[in-house]
């Protein structure tokens, strides 16, 4: 594991870590920006005004800003865009429904080659990150997912990987009827729960959302930049977004964890 600091990084044991769920320990739903960018391109063009517009780059641009947050308020954005050049945009449930059965169409088929044995859980987790979150939870600090995905969906995945037994402070997903959970509220939460500082949370994810909620309520914060297509290594695109975002620390995956273990402990 290579740990780039950026900056001071405080140091010590935490109370308790938050984990981002997709990119940042589970590659189940590697290329989903994939298929949202064409949904989200398909509803766009049919607006009047689209034309001449550079769409590809608008989309793109969206999507790398807000990874990590809950897919509804994506799919918000996409409506609130569509009429802003003149369109009918379908409802925000409906372009959420296109796009997830598109995704879940790969998202199963992975699922069902662990089920029959055809694959490995650890085939669809960051490298080494199994083995980082049972040092981390073997030093008695409380784990937690919380996730953009729907709440049901991240549950079924996390058994799936066989990590259900790690998160004993809870795992957390998106909920549609609840306009006011975010990751901002799941860091809240486990603050008040742990009684802890901010400094006695440490964030790991890598989308900028979940890094500049941990910055805000004073917690460590490592941005995991890995290129998921190959588990581990290095996303230059994933580095610059989460410099940005403000993360302390940055990693490539989870192996050789002895350096960031140390900085935690």
């Amino acid at each position: 594991m290579n740990v780039i600091a950026l900056g001071d990084t405080p140091h010590g044991r935490p109370a308790a870590a938050l984990f981002d769920f997709d990119g940042t320990l589970s590659t189940l739903r590697t290329g989903w920006e994939g298929v949202m960018a064409p949904v989200m391109l398909e509803a766009l063009m049919q607006a009047p005004a689209s034309s001449g517009l550079d769409l590809e780059e608008h989309t793109a641009r969206y999507i790398h800003e807000n990874t990590g947050i809950r897919t509804i308020i994506q799919m918000e954005w996409l409506a609130v865009e569509v009429r802003r050049l003149g369109g009918e945009p379908l409802t925000p449930l409906e372009y959420k429904r296109i796009y997830l059965d598109r995704l879940m169409t790969v998202v199963r088929g992975r699922l069902a080659a662990i089920a029959a044995g055809e694959a490995a859980p650890d085939d669809f987790l960051i490298a080494g990150a199994r083995d980082f979150i049972t040092a981390l939870a073997s030093m008695n600090v409380v784990l937690y997912v919380a996730s953009g995905t729907d709440e049901p969906d991240v549950r079924r995945e996390v058994e799936a990987l066989g990590l259900h037994g790690f998160f004993s402070g809870g795992v957390f997903g998106a909920r549609d009827a609840e306009r006011s959970f975010d990751k901002d509220t799941v860091i809240r939460q486990i603050l008040r729960e742990t009684g802890a500082s901010g400094a006695g949370l440490v964030v790991f994810g890598d989308g900028p959302v979940e890094i500049r909620c941990g910055r805000e309520a004073g917690a460590r914060t490592i941005g995991v930049a890995s290129l998921e297509t190959t588990r581990g290594g290095w996303d230059m695109d994933k580095v610059r977004r989460l410099r940005s975002a403000g993360a302390h620390a940055l990693i490539g995956d989870f192996l050789e964890p002895r350096p960031l273990l140390e900085m935690l402990s």
